[in-house]
């Protein structure tokens, strides 16, 4: 599973996510990419789950690279404990995904092949997205 190694500060404040993507909106890699179209926090487990999707469609063609990381960490509280005691620990981690954010890359296979491996992955991912190309 995805999560930062080491980190100066171990929680985060939960942030403001408006704005556009401008970094990581251009396909730099591969041929194909898989852009968002919303706003979300996708966690690890759903980053792993989308790519396995995407990996185990292309069999054995084709390169994946993954151009998102969850390196904000969210913390959580158990349900039914009483207000106070401090913040909870930390639960998950998270990417914060704006719109525009390439967060796939597939290179090495055919367009048809690669529209269908990012539709299954998006399956497994709370935000909508579409296929770009270089």
């Amino acid at each position: 599973m995805l999560q930062p190694k080491k980190r100066k500060f171990i929680k985060d404040m939960r942030g403001r996510r408006k704005g556009l993507s401008f970094r990581g909106s251009e396909v730099n890699f591969g041929d194909f990419g898989l852009k968002s179209l919303g706003t979300a926090w996708v966690t690890a487990n759903q980053i792993e789950a989308a790519r396995k999707a995407i990996t185990h469609f292309l069999k054995k063609g084709g390169r994946v690279w993954i151009r998102i990381f969850p390196d904000k960490p969210v913390s959580g509280r158990a349900a039914g404990k009483r207000m106070g005691g401090g913040k909870g620990e930390v639960e998950k981690y998270v990417a914060v995904i704006k719109p525009g954010r390439v967060l796939f890359e597939v290179a090495g296979v055919s367009k048809e092949i690669a529209k269908e491996a990012f539709v299954r992955a998006s399956a497994k991912l709370p935000i909508k997205t579409i296929m770009v190309e270089n």
